[in-house]
């Protein structure tokens, strides 16, 4: 691994564990094993740094979303995979965490890739229910965009309820209950 993708994987690992604020560039430097000269050399400083890290946290979710999103099966099973697949629950999602980073707010250039990640995420999953939809496996007045938007807010929801009791089991509760909605659209039996 070169200095530059240890320096953007420390980072990545450090806003996801402490956020933006309590990353310092020293913090960085001392988990990439890296040297002040080195991550100066690299990246302009500790935004443009922060900048290449969220990146890279976004193209991984959307690798990752994608490949259970674009697989193959039905609609519903394909949310049930989404909804579903491992995470690490008491750490966050590491691209919605970034929302309640003031620092990361409040600058538009740190702010676009989360902002772009989740309204690609909120289109892929509108793009599956529109299909549920179109292949008469959902029925009822559905808006896709809505239950998209649904979903994410349950899945972002569902992380907060876990950290703040300490137990993925308020995750693991949202989760099913939005699979028996789920189901419920689709004419199955929860």
């Amino acid at each position: 691994m070169t200095t530059s993708d240890r320096l953007i994987e420390a980072t990545r690992e450090l806003l996801w564990e402490r956020g933006y604020v309590g990353t310092s560039p020293k913090a960085i430097q001392q988990a990439a094993g890296a040297g002040q000269g080195s991550m100066y050399h690299h990246f302009a400083g500790k935004p443009d740094l922060a900048l290449a890290a969220i990146r890279r946290t976004a193209e991984e979710m959307r690798a990752t979303t994608e490949a259970v999103l674009g697989g193959g099966g039905s609609a519903y099973a394909r949310l049930e995979a989404y909804l579903l697949r491992e995470r690490d629950v008491l750490r966050g999602c590491p691209v919605g965490r970034l929302t309640m980073d003031p620092d990361v707010v409040a600058s538009a250039e740190l702010r676009a890739p989360v902002d772009e990640t989740l309204d690609w995420l909120r289109g892929g999953l509108a793009g599956v229910v529109q299909e549920g939809l179109d292949s008469g496996e959902f029925t009822g007045p559905l808006d896709p965009a809505e239950l998209a938007a649904t979903i994410v807010a349950t899945v972002q929801g569902g992380y907060v309820l876990a950290r703040a009791s300490g137990s993925p089991a308020s995750f693991d509760t949202a989760v099913r209950g939005l699979l028996a909605l789920l189901s419920t659209l689709s004419g199955r039996t929860a």
